[in-house]
């Protein structure tokens, strides 16, 4: 996410209303430095939000460009805010994740961009490529 725009000018580039459970998942999720499941969005928001509005929350942003998915080690969804380049047609997060095998958490590496491919076979058309990688993040390195 680019660091100038406030959680409304998200909304508004995107033509969202700027409802409560939007405006409440944009700010949990800006303000972590980590992917978040849902489960755990649920747990941070508590009664603010309910299952059923938070999972088309999500859904809608997704869909705009606005958040984008990474899976855990366990294959549970995960979601970080995008870039402010990210439309609804074309995600342009092509950065490494990190997974983290110690606390479980997922990092987006912003400044390491995910390699090009070198050649698809004829037939073949991508649309999105992701690298995750496995390890120790920061924290638990010095552990």
């Amino acid at each position: 996410m680019e660091a100038k725009k406030s959680i409304n000018d998200i909304l508004d580039q995107h033509q969202l209303k700027k409802t409560a459970p939007r405006l409440n998942v944009l700010r949990v999720l800006s303000s972590r430095g980590v992917a978040t499941s849902q489960p755990d969005l649920e747990r941070l928001m508590g009664k603010e939000i309910d299952r059923v509005t938070l999972y088309r929350t999500l859904n809608t942003f997704e869909k705009k460009g606005i958040i984008h998915k990474v899976l855990n080690m366990h294959g549970t969804s995960n979601y970080a805010l995008c870039s402010g380049s990210c439309t609804p047609e074309h995600h342009q997060d092509e950065h490494v994740h990190f997974n983290c095998t110690a606390c479980e958490q997922i990092y987006c590496l912003n400044e390491v961009k995910t390699p090009g491919v070198q050649a698809i076979p004829e037939g073949f058309e991508a649309s999105f490529k992701e690298l995750i990688v496995y390890g120790l993040c920061r924290r638990c390195s010095k552990k």
